[in-house]
C-alpha cells in the first residue's frame, strides 16, 4: 500500500448519476488491490469534507454535469488536489462539443458539419432542412452519454423537439450514417479500436446502458489502414483539446470500403465498468480492468510525488 490514499468520487447531481455510481464502485474495487482507497458517493456537487491534498489523490469516476464540465476539476485545482484525468480547461472544452470540434478540425481531425443555437431561439426548420438535407442529429451542446440525443429527418420533427424548451445550448449536426467506433487514449497513445453495434442502429442513452441492446467487436474488424488512421485521429484529438492522462474518442466510419470517418466527440471521463468502451479498448493492448485503472492513476501519482 502507498503512503497516500485514493479518493474515488462518484455520483453527484446529473442525469448520469446512476452510471457514475456503478463506475465508481468498479474503479474503487480494482484500485483497492494496490492502493488504500476511499469511495465517495457525492450527494451534492462539491468536494467531500475531510480530505487533504497532502494525503489524498482523487480519481473522479464522474459522468455528466459537474464531473465532466470542468467544475469539479477547477475546485480540485483550487484546493491543491492532484487528480486523474484532464484539467479544468480541457474538461470544459471537451464537454462543449462545438468548441472541441473546432479544435479538432484545426488539427486535421475530420468532424461533421454543425450549427450551435440556443433552444429558445432555434433556426427556422426549413433552413435546417436546407443545411442538412440528409437529416440532422440534435443534442445538447454540453451533455454526455447521448443525453437528449434526437434524430431529425424533417422540419416538423425539428420543430416538435423544441416546442416548450426555453433553456440550454443545442448542436445540430449533419446525420452521418455508418459504423460506430470508439478509441481509448492513454497518455497520448491510442489503444484499440472498438466497434459499437447497437440494435436499431442508434447508440443512444438506453442502448448504452441496457444490457444486451448493443454488441461490440474489439479489436474492430476493419482494415489495418483504417485502424491506423482512426488511432492517429484519436491521438490528434487528444492533443488538440489539451487532454491529460486519458480520454476516449468516438467516430463514425461513413463508407466501410474506405477510410472516410468523422469524430463525433471526445470523452474525458469515460464509463468505467469492466464492460465499458474504455476497458474494451485497453484490452486490445493487453490491459485488464485492474491494470487499466492503475494506469489511469499514474499521471496523478507522478504529479503528487513531484511535490
Amino acid at each position: 500500500m502507498s503512503a497516500f490514499k485514493v479518493a474515488v468520487f462518484s455520483g453527484g447531481i446529473s442525469p448520469e448519476r446512476d452510471i457514475s455510481i456503478v463506475s465508481g464502485k468498479c474503479v474503487a474495487e480494482a484500485l483497492s488491490k494496490n492502493f488504500d482507497v476511499d469511495l465517495f458517493v457525492l450527494e451534492k456537487n462539491s468536494i467531500p469534507k475531510g480530505l487533504s491534498p497532502k494525503t489524498h489523490i482523487v480519481f473522479p469516476a464522474m459522468h455528466g454535469d459537474y464531473g465532466e464540465d470542468g467544475s469539479l476539476q477547477a475546485e480540485l485545482e483550487r484546493d491543491g488536489f492532484d487528480f486523474a484525468g484532464c484539467g479544468s480547461l480541457s474538461s470544459r472544452v471537451c464537454m462543449t462539443k462545438p468548441a472541441a470540434k473546432s479544435l479538432m478540425r484545426k488539427f486535421g481531425v475530420p468532424v461533421p458539419n454543425g450549427l450551435e443555437f440556443p433552444s429558445d431561439n432555434p433556426p427556422p426548420p426549413e433552413a435546417l432542412a436546407k443545411l442538412f438535407p440528409n437529416g440532422a442529429v440534435l443534442k445538447p451542446s454540453d451533455k454526455g452519454s447521448s443525453v437528449g440525443l434526437v434524430l431529425v429527418n424533417s422540419p416538423d420533427e425539428f420543430f416538435g423537439n423544441f416546442r416548450g424548451k426555453t433553456t440550454g445550448e443545442y448542436l445540430a449536426e449533419e446525420m452521418c450514417k455508418g459504423r460506430e467506433f470508439s478509441v481509448g487514449v492513454l497518455y497520448g497513445k491510442a489503444c484499440g479500436v472498438v466497434e459499437i453495434i447497437p440494435e436499431g442502429g442508434v447508440y443512444d442513452y438506453d442502448r448504452k446502458y441496457t444490457k444486451g441492446s448493443t454488441n461490440y467487436e474489439f479489436p474492430a474488424k476493419i482494415s489495418e489502414e483504417c485502424s491506423a488512421k482512426m488511432k492517429k485521429a484519436a491521438e490528434l484529438a487528444f492533443s488538440a483539446c489539451s487532454c491529460r492522462d486519458f480520454a476516449r474518442v468516438d467516430f463514425i466510419l461513413i463508407n466501410e470500403t474506405s477510410t472516410n470517418f468523422v469524430a463525433l466527440e471526445i470523452n474525458t471521463l469515460p464509463g468505467m465498468t469492466p464492460t465499458s468502451l474504455m476497458p474494451k479498448s485497453a484490452s486490445c493492448v493487453g490491459l485488464n480492468f485492474e491494470e487499466l485503472c492503475s494506469k489511469m492513476l499514474e499521471g496523478a501519482i507522478s504529479r503528487h510525488s513531484s511535490k
